[in-house]
């Protein structure tokens, strides 16, 4: 393919030269052209690392413009070719792939690419995706790769469902069979740390850190937008436990159950410290806390006798928070009604209520 690779070469230069050229690339159907061509380049050559390079090139037309279905269908199919390396290639490219998929996957078009990848019939490309962020996770790679592997499992449990996190795995040059619940395990595990770490950062930035610091809002913004992202996964396994827990024959043996659950408890345990450092700052009103209060909801919900202590010293602040744009603490109240329900079945759950002063919030809601 000697022509063809002149022809990508040229392509990147002009492009990479000229914001014209960009242009003209994007305007004469680059897009489209990538997600034909792609699926015959050789994995792993210098013409699909051009390729890929000429996507992330063209992604940034696609968020200034309006995206059309055409691309969406395009763009889907060229998310299938660039999983393949993700899960094949040991080297550069593979985190080349995996920093494309999670621009792909953070971008403003990113919901409605959801729509387009799950009418392909191909299961495949999902398989690779997992087998990727199995090979990110369970290595030795900088933070800030992890995050964007926990990026694209988020994405893939949106998009296949809570299941996409059980299924077997198949690495490069491993002969032995990977039990199929490591994905799960390496996700939740690496959930956990990034749990902690950003909440803790998160509270330093928001509690000690210099008020007169210009980079301040911007920090608690970018750490919000990522607990964001690791609540939903850690609210996603929650449900799949929860499922699995009421079925029969269920992949999952009880080892890893239990492992899964203390996994779970260490998360939800970090969340309230993090309730409780608020509560003794004074805060009880932000989108962070709300969704702190929407995962330990939905953890009880599932788990009513969990963390007994710290939900017995929590309750009443738990239900008064707010959202940034709430005037009313309704929707911590809805959050924590499953819990309570279940609690105020026995007479302790209800002393609890009333002592906590919880009964005024729900009275109110």
């Amino acid at each position: 393919m000697p022509v063809l690779e002149e022809c990508y070469e040229f392509l990147y230069l002009v492009s990479t030269a000229s914001e014209d050229g960009l242009t003209a690339l994007y305007e004469s159907g680059g897009i489209k052209l990538l997600a034909h061509q792609m699926s015959a380049l050789p994995d792993g050559s210098h013409l699909m690392e051009l390729a890929m390079k000429l996507v992330q090139l063209m992604l940034k037309k696609l968020s200034q413009g309006i995206v059309e279905n055409d691309h969406l269908s395009e763009l889907s199919v060229i998310v299938t070719k660039i999983a393949r390396q993700f899960a094949l290639l040991q080297n550069a490219l593979k985190f080349e792939a995996l920093h494309l998929l999670s621009a792909i996957f953070s971008s403003e078009y990113s919901t409605l690419l959801h729509d387009a990848l799950r009418v392909i019939q191909n299961e495949n490309w999902s398989n690779h995706m997992r087998d990727g962020v199995a090979t990110i996770l369970q290595n030795r790679v900088a933070p800030a790769e992890k995050f964007e592997a926990l990026i694209l499992a988020e994405s893939m449990v949106s998009i296949k469902g809570e299941g996409w996190l059980i299924g077997q795995i198949n690495l490069p040059n491993v002969q032995d069979p990977i039990p199929a619940d490591r994905c799960l395990l390496l996700v939740l595990e690496s959930s956990r740390v990034e749990v902690a770490v950003l909440l803790n950062e998160l509270a330093y930035s928001k509690y000690e850190a210099s008020k007169s610091s210009s980079s301040t809002a911007e920090t608690i913004i970018s750490k919000q937008q990522k607990v964001t992202i690791v609540f939903s996964l850690v609210e996603k396994i929650i449900k799949l436990i929860s499922n699995i827990g009421e079925t029969e024959g269920h992949l999952l043996d009880e080892n890893t159950f239990i492992k899964a659950i203390n996994g779970l408890n260490e998360t939800i345990g970090v969340v309230l410290e993090y309730l409780q450092d608020a509560k003794e700052h004074g805060q009880k009103v932000g989108n962070d806390l709300l969704a702190s209060v929407r995962l330990v909801g939905s953890y009880l919900a599932e788990a009513p006798v969990a963390c007994e202590d710290k939900i017995t010293e929590l309750l009443g602040y738990m239900l008064s928070v707010e959202g940034e744009h709430e005037s009313s603490p309704f929707y911590s109240v809805c959050f924590l009604l499953p819990m309570l329900c279940q609690k105020t079945m026995k007479i302790e759950g209800c002393k609890l209520l009333s002592s906590s002063g919880g009964y005024k919030a729900v009275s109110i809601s």
